[in-house]
């Protein structure tokens, strides 16, 4: 305004200057007019809507809120921890404001925009948390309501702000229909999407790819190296995936978005401090959080420090010793605006766990010491988000990252001398674009090129204990490998009203460079062509879909170079794989309404080329040879259905079901490792300061049993029984600080989940406090 000011005295002073000096040249009143017009609108640059959102009858500023601002432009923004929302470039003129919160009731608020430094303050009323009005990104790349998207998807909001408040990130996905959580140890958790886990499902960190080409087959422990602390929303996307983000997407996607910080108007701090324990000492954690805001720069940083004792089972299991671990995270994430229309991200997240005990090993096949002596994941990741307001680039993505992992394993018998250490290190660079092209109002698009490339560092040494020699030998992967993939995409979003449809294609390549010291230099190049697309009629309230979606998983290192033990078998090198092929076709319907949400799925999924270990007559340090090959196919069909009833704001019925079938077509026999019938059922009550939260729930017997479930000694004979738990759950805000006491496993049942490795947790109790500032 001080240029403004300064530049607009100046133009008449020009004007009347010019006029005296050439009094003779006609000036048309339309010229004077044209010229005042311009003047005018260099006085007045775009305007900005500023706001903040609170709970009524509190002064509590909510976090995580999402505004979803909608008239001549559309934009949506998250809440910081000031409760701040705000949107740029805005002209006057009526808008209407759509907001959404977890533990209360959404609201609309009209806005007649036309000053400037006016701040909007929106009340929102405590209720229930409901999802059929939050909007999803992963199912399309683009934000988009979740019942007009013709795929079955689930959302999880923040799970250390949740009711539940889960000790682990895949602990968090626990209660939602079509997701299964197999554990392997007590620093695992495995997601069965559909009946698919391990590398036939694909896990994302903000839009980055946390599969890599080491990835095992079946349950494996990676998405427990994410801290749930971080997390702003996890969504799950059901039998599609690869048309969208690429291989390893058989049976789904999950994506974890993490915080981010949001400009405010003006410099603000803050921060919040939360403990919890557990008891038996189970769980003791700390975890510390910074936020700063200002017009042009935002930043959230924070740490968590975990210690987690021994898991105390339930009845007769009691505490399962050895099984703890120790933790700690980090985490920053720097917003930049650079102009009105581009912002840039800078964020770093790190996890180290240590000495994470495989307690099957321990329990079962005699070994003194089997641990991940160090698990370690560095994520560092540079964006750019660009709104050149271009018709066919209306929005543009750039992202550059680097995700380096490392599992270290220390591996000892009982009465043997050998310790084997081995270590694995992979390094993932990616560079990915994203156009979003916006055509007109019924018809938008996404295009892209991803980019990564991995690095593979194996090592293995066999160490004498008494002597301290050592021994150094082939790593359980090539040492030096090299898998890189590259793949272009376009989706299309069509709004026909009352149809919505999605269209998409995808074609991906690969290429793997493998140096091996007995079979010498090794390039493998497979390529795969994926599409989808999806069809939702809406009728009111009703919204019915179908969708068809082809699906690959391309082989990876793990596939072709493992050498050594794995689980209870011992694996060979297989160099002449292709990828895996999916066909998955669904069909549902959705019902929203102010007291009944219902949600129904079925599905079937035909898998081809499945990659298999097979049985060889050798046997090596006592454990049957394995060699993978193409040789399988199989069947997974299923269904859901998820129901909520809600009488009143303050009160909310959730129940869901999940059967899944799965049949291995080439042996004749059931598909491994597929779930029970399974369901959960809550009850939550709400009020402004307190909530109540009862829930059960529980799964069938597991009887179909392949004979590889067979063979698994985590699988009791005869098949894993039922189970059945109750927990309860409370809390209480008196601001600034925050109460949470949980009672779990109520009648103390000894139980685990299918496929586990570890029981489950007994009666017991955790409580915590949160402090904000």
């Amino acid at each position: 305004m001080k240029i403004t000011n300064r530049i607009l005295p100046l133009l008449i002073l020009m004007f009347s200057k010019t006029y005296k000096l050439f009094p003779h040249r006609p000036y048309p009143k339309k010229n004077l007019i044209f010229l005042l017009f311009v003047i005018s609108a260099y006085q007045l640059p775009a305007q900005s809507l500023h706001g903040k959102v609170l709970a009524l009858g509190t002064e509590k500023y909510l976090e995580g809120a999402t505004v979803v601002l909608k008239g001549s432009i559309h934009q949506t923004k998250v809440t910081n921890q000031g409760g701040d929302f705000n949107f740029d470039h805005l002209l006057p003129g009526k808008y209407s404001l759509y907001v959404t919160c977890l533990g209360f009731k959404s609201r609309k608020q009209d806005v007649e925009w036309n000053k400037k430094d006016t701040i909007l303050q929106i009340s929102l009323v405590p209720s229930v948390y409901k999802l059929s009005n939050i909007f999803i990104i992963s199912a399309s790349r683009k934000e988009t309501w979740t019942a007009e998207l013709p795929y079955t998807t689930e959302v999880v909001p923040s799970p250390s702000q949740s009711f539940q408040m889960p000790r682990s990130t895949p602990e968090a996905l626990s209660a939602i229909p079509g997701v299964f959580v197999q554990k392997t140890n007590h620093g695992g958790g495995s997601p069965y999407i559909r009946g698919l886990t391990g590398n036939q499902t694909l896990l994302l960190v903000d839009g980055i790819r946390l599969n890599n080409s080491t990835f095992r087959y079946g349950p494996n422990q990676y998405l427990n190296t994410i801290d749930p602390f971080t997390i702003h929303k996890m969504e799950v996307l059901k039998g599609s995936g690869s048309v969208q983000y690429g291989s390893d997407a058989l049976g789904g996607v999950v994506q974890v978005l993490t915080k981010e910080p949001d400009f405010a108007n003006r410099k603000r701090f803050g921060g919040n401090v939360t403990l919890k324990y557990w008891n038996g000492d189970m769980e003791k954690t700390g975890r510390g959080e910074l936020m700063y805001s200002a017009p042009k720069m935002a930043v959230l940083a924070g740490i968590s420090v975990k210690d987690f004792g021994d898991l105390i089972g339930g009845t007769t299991t009691q505490r399962q010793s050895p099984s703890g671990y120790t933790e700690i995270d980090t985490d920053f994430k720097i917003k930049l605006k650079i102009t009105d229309q581009a912002e840039v991200i800078l964020a770093n997240q790190f996890v180290q766990q240590k000495n994470v005990v495989v307690f099957h090993k321990i329990k079962l096949e005699n070994f003194m010491i089997n641990e991940m002596e160090r698990q370690k994941r560095n994520l560092s990741y540079l964006k750019l988000k660009w709104s050149p307001e271009n018709q066919y680039f209306k929005v543009v993505n750039v992202l550059a990252s680097l995700n380096q992992t490392l599992e270290g394993r220390n591996s000892q018998k009982n009465g043997n001398n050998t310790l084997r250490q081995e270590k694995d290190e992979v390094s993932t660079a990616n560079v990915s674009i994203d156009f979003y092209s916006d055509f007109n109002n019924k018809w938008t698009a996404n295009s892209g090129i991803e980019y990564y490339q991995d690095r593979i560092g194996s090592t293995r040494k066999d160490r004498n204990t008494l002597t301290q020699s050592i021994e150094n030998l082939r790593g359980l992967y090539p040492d030096g490998a090299t898998y890189k993939n590259f793949s272009i995409y376009n989706l299309h979003h069509l709004k026909l009203h009352p149809f919505n449809l999605e269209a998409g294609v995808r074609y991906n390549c690969f290429k793997a460079s493998i140096e091996d010291e007995n079979l010498g230099k090794v390039n493998l190049s497979p390529s795969a062509l994926v599409f989808n697309g999806g069809l939702n009629y809406t009728f009111k309230k009703h919204h019915f879909y179908s969708s068809i979606s082809s699906g690959y998983r391309a082989p990876n290192i793990d596939d072709m170079g493992t050498l050594g033990i794995v689980d209870f078998r011992y694996e060979i090198p297989s160099y002449d794989l292709k990828p895996e092929k999916s066909f998955n076709f669904e069909t549902g319907y959705k019902y929203y309404a102010n007291k009944w949400n219902v949600t129904t799925a079925v599905f079937y999924n035909h898998l081809n080329d499945l990659i298999t270990r097979v049985k060889t007559d050798e046997k090596i340090n006592g454990y049957s040879v394995y060699k993978k090959e193409n040789i399988e196919k199989a069947i997974i069909n299923g269904a859901e259905i998820s129901i909520d009833y809600k009488p009143s704001n303050s009160l909310l019925f959730s129940n869901f079901f999940s059967y899944t079938f799965g049949q291995n077509l080439t042996k004749n026999e059931p598909l491994r490792r597929i779930p029970p019938i399974n369901g959960y059922s809550s009850l939550k009550y709400t009020l402004t300061k307190i909530y109540f939260m009862g829930e059960f729930v529980w799964a069938t017997s597991q009887t179909r049993l392949s004979q590889g479930d067979k063979e698994d000694n985590r699988i009791p004979l005869g098949g894993t029984p039922g189970w059945k738990v109750v927990n309860l759950y409370s809390g209480y805000n008196l601001k600034p600080l925050q109460f949470r006491l949980s009672a779990q496993n109520l009648f103390n049942k000894d139980y685990r989940t299918h496929g586990s490795g570890i029981n489950a947790v007994g009666r017991s109790i955790w409580m915590s406090m949160q402090y904000e500032f």
